[in-house]
């Protein structure tokens, strides 16, 4: 199933590459969150992967934890890859290539680590991308990625709806599906990680007017890329009425608008023997009542009158 026009989200990274240092407080933040999470595990990579890369965010929040001894960078966009190249001085070796998340360029147990950062949202197959990248782990390797969830940018997409459906008597997809924290531990078990773990937490950000924000995912190279969306430009006054709405229905008392961004934390391993195991059914040697300092209540017999 094609969702996004892959040439479409090159050309917008292509295009935001050379000013994205201006505009990439997201991807920084997202950096930051991974980065944290890999201080806590204790243990070295030799060889990492960051799969969508931007201009090296992930690199720079890794100098001096973490772990990892050589991170390859990879991006869809070739501009990207090259900004993104020799972007954490001191030390980390950051080799950058351009490749795709849904063909990966690389062999089967290539990495210790794969990481993502805000990238994995634009993948047409996200099953098949994370089996391609559990297959490119070493055995008990690490996956950690943070992706765009289902509540990102809820307020345009309402704003844009109403404001399409009144100017132009139709509707579009105007910003792109994302995935849900629900079914993305599902994923992970499909993909074939084990122990996976995926949890979410909403970044609002404040905005003067709507416009601004639309600026700022222009420059993100966060545009719209929804292979069915509407071909040309969107009319001037329907953008008119989209910020209308965006203000009378989410303004704040001083006037400014929030964008809801919905950050999902993905984590899972490339299986090994070596990893825990679940516990049989009925194998419990201790009672629950017991572990929480309580009284155990036995259920009804049903089967008395």
């Amino acid at each position: 199933m094609t969702v996004f026009n892959r040439q479409t989200v090159r050309r917008h990274r292509n295009r935001a590459a050379t000013t994205l240092g201006a505009h990439d407080f997201l991807f920084r933040d997202g950096a930051e969150r991974l980065a944290d999470r890999l201080a806590d595990i204790k243990r070295t990579f030799p060889l990492a992967l960051d799969l969508g890369c931007h201009t090296g965010q992930l690199a720079r929040a890794l100098q001096g934890r973490g772990g990892v001894e050589t991170l390859v960078q990879c991006d869809l966009a070739p501009a990207m890859a090259a900004k993104a190249r020799g972007a954490a001085a001191g030390g980390l070796g950051t080799p950058a290539v351009a490749g795709d998340e849904e063909a990966l360029p690389f062999a089967d147990g290539a990495f210790d680590l794969v990481l993502s950062n805000l990238s994995l949202h634009w993948v047409n197959d996200l099953p098949g991308a994370l089996i391609q990248i559990r297959r490119a782990l070493k055995p008990d390797g690490l996956f950690l990625a943070a992706l765009f969830g289902g509540d990102t940018l809820k307020e345009l997409r309402q704003a844009l709806a109403e404001a399409e459906i009144a100017e132009e008597d139709g509707l579009s997809p105007r910003v792109s599906p994302f995935a849900d924290v629900r079914d993305a531990g599902g994923l992970l078990l499909r993909a074939g990680f084990a122990l996976p773990v995926a949890d979410a937490d909403t970044l609002t950000v404040s905005y003067a007017e709507p416009a601004k924000l639309m600026a700022d995912l222009r420059a993100m190279g966060e545009s719209n890329a929804v292979a069915l969306s509407r071909k040309g430009f969107t009319r001037r006054q329907t953008l008119a009425a989209a910020a209308r709405r965006y203000t009378e229905l989410f303004a704040g008392g001083d006037g400014r608008v929030p964008a809801s961004f919905q950050i999902v934390t993905l984590t899972g391993w490339a299986p090994d023997p070596s990893q825990q195991k679940p516990l049989k059914p009925g194998s419990a040697t201790g009672r629950l009542a017991r572990a929480l300092d309580t009284v155990e209540m036995p259920l009804p017999d049903k089967a008395k009158p």
